[in-house]
């Protein structure tokens, strides 16, 4: 694979995007978080591993309001307490969540469902009057080219590959333009070409936005080149460059050495 860019370079700097501060949810006496505390700076890509269970899903639902903590802070752009909104008003903020199965409007072409998803007023009167303007197609062509869809835009999204599917959906959320993306095991059922055109998208659109990218494959997380945080049971195990966290003992007893 590709070599990866320098991890958190010039990130030191930017403010937090993402923070989470002693973050607890429990499920009929389960712990799915337990104190769980970490933060993203603004422009950064990280990806989050562990085992299933680790909390990695319910770390999601709580960012985008699905769940709610039973204690502890979460907030997005340093002022924003997201345990107060519901997943619509969060949603409008600036987060946009890409869950593993991709979700795409399979009857419709690559450029009609990036149409459809082009942030905007989408109530009845003026969605029947929508036309795509000048800086709306210059969107989509961008969106396009980043996420190379660009030869099969006038595919119908249902012979798109796994993969497609997956970059298609992504997609989707960049018509959006939101601050914060939230990824979910984009690499799940790729193939190796799929894998690593996957992780240079992502590598490209952390550029201009925020990620953050759950995987189990590790090769991918190498190949993203970024900071990677370790969940287990529901708090941060450990963190640092994928070769700093392979190489904690107590990451490879809980988790790599399975």
């Amino acid at each position: 694979m590709n070599p990866a860019p320098a991890i958190g370079a010039g990130h030191e700097s930017l403010p937090t995007i993402l923070y989470l501060n002693g973050v607890t949810v429990s499920f009929d006496g389960f712990k799915a978080l337990d104190n769980l505390s970490f933060y993203i700076r603004a422009g950064e890509l990280r990806a989050v591993i562990g085992p299933n269970g680790a909390g990695k899903t319910t770390m999601m639902d709580v960012i985008t309001g699905k769940t709610r903590p039973d204690a502890g802070e979460v907030f997005f752009d340093e002022t924003v307490d997201l345990t107060k909104l519901d997943e619509a008003r969060i949603a409008n903020l600036g987060i946009g969540r890409k869950f593993q199965k991709p979700t795409v409007f399979e009857n419709h072409t690559v450029f009609e469902n990036l149409e459809l998803a082009l942030a905007g007023d989408r109530r009845a009167l003026p969605a029947l009057f929508f036309r795509l303007g000048p800086a709306e197609r210059a969107r989509i062509d961008a969106v396009l080219a980043t996420t190379a869809l660009a030869p099969v835009q006038d595919r119908a999204a249902g012979s798109l590959s796994h993969g497609q599917k997956q970059w298609l959906e992504i997609g989707m959320l960049l018509m959006q333009d939101p601050d914060l993306l939230l990824v979910d095991e984009p690499a799940a059922g790729m193939t190796d070409a799929e894998t690593e055109q996957t992780a240079r998208m992502l590598r490209e659109i952390a550029a201009s936005h925020s990620v953050v990218v759950v995987e189990h494959d590790m090769e991918f997380v190498r190949d993203l080149g970024c900071r990677v945080t370790v969940l287990h049971e529901g708090s941060v195990l450990a963190e640092g460059s994928l070769e700093t966290v392979q190489a904690n003992p107590r990451v490879v007893e809980v988790y790599l050495g399975r």
